[in-house]
């Protein structure tokens, strides 16, 4: 099973929380506002991609399916009919996403952690799902923000866990095998990136967050550790603002924060390794 930073328990209630906070991020809302960081989206998409997320996960996790299960063989995918007035329309997208999260949350409970199905990763286990849909809702959650103009912050373990993750992914073996923007990676072989929380402890002795990451590229890919160390370029702020950048949220030349060494190199590793919908 795959090493987390995060136990399984956590994972679960940060699914329930965080659909709760984008769901509160969403009331009074435009939902047919445009977002900056998905422009093909309305907030209103957002939400359903979110919620179809979720709702995709839980019927893998609930037959414990050992191959995909296609869109159309989960009830309610696509979010609820749209109602013709938008206090109506906005009520039954909430509780359509509440009562996804709950489903999933619920699902993963009675699997636990350690059950066998399917995943798109060689990592074949209900663990994989339970973190892949806490941080899918910690980044469309930041999405759902900056198109609704509100404030945006992260526990920091969960923040820490959220780049955790995602170099799990870009870096494992498969996607460096069959991914054509990360086999590019491989031009940069030899320089390095630091990324370094500003904000979040991290002592030697062990209080706060240890959030700090060294990303070395290499000829067969990217290898990475939660450490401290010297690189071609350093990306350093507050933990938030280090995992907005990271996500292609926020702009690398944002006065929140700081670029060291190379700045061309942050943004060659960001233009190939960045997260979509």
């Amino acid at each position: 099973m795959v090493s987390t930073s995060l136990p399984f328990e956590r994972y679960r209630s940060e699914i329930l929380r965080q659909t709760r906070l984008f769901r509160e991020t969403l009331a009074g809302a435009d939902p047919s506002a445009q977002v900056p960081s998905c422009p093909d989206w309305t907030l209103r998409e957002l939400a359903v991609h979110l919620g179809g997320a979720h709702r995709w996960v839980h019927e893998i996790v609930r037959t414990r399916a050992q191959e995909e299960v296609p869109d159309e063989a989960v009830p309610e995918f696509e979010g609820p009919p749209p109602k013709h007035e938008a206090a109506a329309d906005a009520a039954a997208l909430d509780e359509w996403l509440a009562e996804g999260a709950e489903l999933l949350a619920g699902a993963l409970r009675d699997a636990g952690p350690e059950a066998r199905l399917w995943t798109w990763s060689e990592e074949q286990s209900t663990v994989f799902w339970a973190r892949r849909m806490t941080h899918e809702t910690v980044v469309h959650r930041a999405d759902a923000c900056l198109a609704a103009g509100q404030p945006y912050e992260v526990a920091p373990e969960v923040a820490a866990d959220c780049v955790d993750e995602w170099l799990d992914i870009v870096c494992s073996p498969e996607a460096q095998a069959y991914d054509e923007q990360l086999l590019q990676l491989r031009e940069r072989a030899g320089d390095s990136l630091h990324l370094h929380a500003t904000d979040t402890g991290g002592g030697e002795d062990g209080s706060g967050v240890r959030a700090e990451w060294l990303i070395e590229l290499g000829p067969d890919g990217p290898l990475w550790h939660r450490t401290h160390g010297t690189a071609t370029t350093a990306l350093r702020g507050p933990l938030t603002d280090v995992l907005l950048v990271f996500y292609r949220r926020l702009a690398p030349d944002s006065d929140r924060v700081e670029v060291l060494g190379d700045p061309v190199l942050l943004d060659f590793w960001l233009e190939r390794t960045s997260f979509g919908g």
